[in-house]
């Protein structure tokens, strides 16, 4: 096992990292202390394509966001990912607020946001109906968008391993030595060398920096919670809506999701256990209450399930994505909250050219960009359907009634590049078990379908790998 690169952390932006690399002749290793990508920030954030008007002009922040939500229609459209370019309203309530618009409306023009425009009352109202009428005006961003951020880097991943990328799971790397050329990369059992490593551990990246000697960076776990309501509140935001933003970011929004849903959120608090994603009651609770001040006809009766996520919060206030100080064939991409979503696709070209510097490698002639449009079956009409159960009838059975998915697509999940391996990466792939039943009706039929593919005993399938297991033993 030995590579040109490794890349630490199959989050969004270390999958499109490796995927961005695979189009040389290098050999890749991603490499997940989990047991599936998306496990981290990726897997619990707001999944907004931001504009850019909120960075610090003349920071990375601003230079990546405006450059990455350039690149994500196309990179989502190659990637066959759901995206959705609703654009974004920051709301104002009071001639105060209005200040603070009229202030991200120059910081967005000076960060090159195209087409930021000013709406008044009656405007606001017309693109959002439901909006609260204590709103005076709103910042309209055209360019923003709102995507599925688990899935854009599932497909990230799968498309670089289609391409020659190595994806190794449940590798918690707990060591790393230099010879002077090459890096040694261990778990404390197994290990393999690389030329360069890249540092895309997410909330971890000061402790995987700390393993050559880098102690520069310190990474603080912001903790954000989540409510997600059903479909039938979908109506209820046309477009990503926020509030007048905080120092502790962009505060709670009201957002459709690219499947329909509504989601609330998030808080900002600072913690120190970087495992830590419980959600707390009275927390929801502030979160619903303002939510409310934005679209007041929400209820605790849409919500159907609550998460937290961390953000890599670091002290310099700015992405850090350079050399390691300590060793220039270590690249550090830390601190990569938000915008880093919205960053994502720019920051792993910025990467890609860097290593590329050094390392000189040539294109590949086979390389391919796309990724095969996974089968939605809630998405075809009854005669697509039809056609696709004649050639194979796994599709004509449905396990998960709430979104209508069906047995050949969790197959398909299963049995993809980089495949998944537990309950929550079918759910990620497929989203059985993401509706209103929250996976009550499907969950037993998924856990038996992954022991049946991946042939193992049905108690050996876990939630999200590890100890997480569904069944512990069989009763007779």
């Amino acid at each position: 096992m030995n590579y040109d690169v490794a890349v630490i952390g199959a989050g969004v932006i270390g999958s499109l990292i490796a995927r961005e690399l695979s189009r040389y002749n290098l050999k890749i290793a991603l490499v997940e202390k989990c047991n599936d990508m998306a496990m981290g920030t990726s897997k619990a954030n707001s999944a907004i394509v931001h504009a850019g008007f909120d960075a610090k002009p003349g920071s990375m922040k601003a230079k990546f966001n405006v450059e990455g939500t350039a690149l994500m229609p196309e990179l989502c459209k190659t990637l066959s990912v759901p995206f959705k370019p609703v654009g974004s309203l920051v709301v104002a309530f009071s001639d105060e607020e209005i200040e603070t618009l009229n202030t991200l409306l120059e910081k967005g023009n000076t960060n090159g946001v195209p087409g930021l425009e000013i709406y008044g009352k009656e405007k606001l109202k017309e693109a959002e109906p439901y909006i609260s009428d204590e709103a005076k005006a709103a910042l309209w961003a055209p360019t923003a968008g709102i995507v599925c951020p688990y899935e854009l880097t599932i497909a990230a991943a799968e498309n670089a391993v289609v391409n020659g990328t190595d994806f190794i799971r449940n590798f918690e790397v707990k060591k790393i030595d230099f010879d002077g050329s090459i890096f040694t990369v261990s778990d404390g059992e197994n290990n393999f060398t690389a030329k360069y490593v890249i540092n895309a551990a997410g909330v971890f990246c000061d402790e995987i920096a700390a393993l050559i000697g880098d102690t520069s960076i310190h990474t603080t776990p912001r903790k954000g919670e989540y409510m997600l309501c059903d479909k039938t509140v979908g109506h209820l935001a046309n477009h990503t809506i926020f509030q007048c933003p905080s120092k502790m970011g962009k505060g709670i929004l009201v957002t459709p999701t690219v499947d329909g849903n509504i989601l609330l959120g998030p808080s900002a608090i600072d913690i120190d256990d970087k495992e830590d994603v419980t959600t707390q009651a009275d927390t929801l609770a502030s979160i619903l209450d303002t939510a409310k001040k934005s679209v007041p006809c929400l209820t605790t009766r849409e919500v159907i399930t609550s998460f937290a996520g961390l953000r890599a919060h670091c002290d310099k206030n700015d992405f850090i994505i350079e050399p390691s100080e300590v060793n220039s064939q270590f690249i550090n991409v830390a601190g990569i909250e938000s915008p880093g979503l919205s960053s994502a696709p720019a920051i792993a070209v910025y990467v890609k050219d860097m290593l590329l510097k050094v390392l000189g490698a040539d294109e590949k002639a086979n390389f391919n960009p796309v990724r095969e449009e996974p089968v939605r079956f809630r998405h075809m009409n009854n005669e697509e359907r039809k056609a696709l159960i004649e050639k194979n009838p796994a599709y004509g059975r449905i396990i998960c009634r709430c979104e209508t998915i069906t047995e050949g697509e969790i197959l398909d999940a299963i049995n993809a590049p980089a495949g998944a391996r537990d309950v929550d990466g079918v759910k990620r792939r497929t989203r059985a078990g993401m509706g209103r039943c929250q996976g009550g009706f499907c969950g037993s039929k998924v856990v038996e379908l992954l022991a049946r593919e991946l042939g193992v005993e049905i108690n050996e399938i876990t939630k999200f790998g590890g100890n997480s297991k569904i069944l512990y033993d069989r009763t007779k």
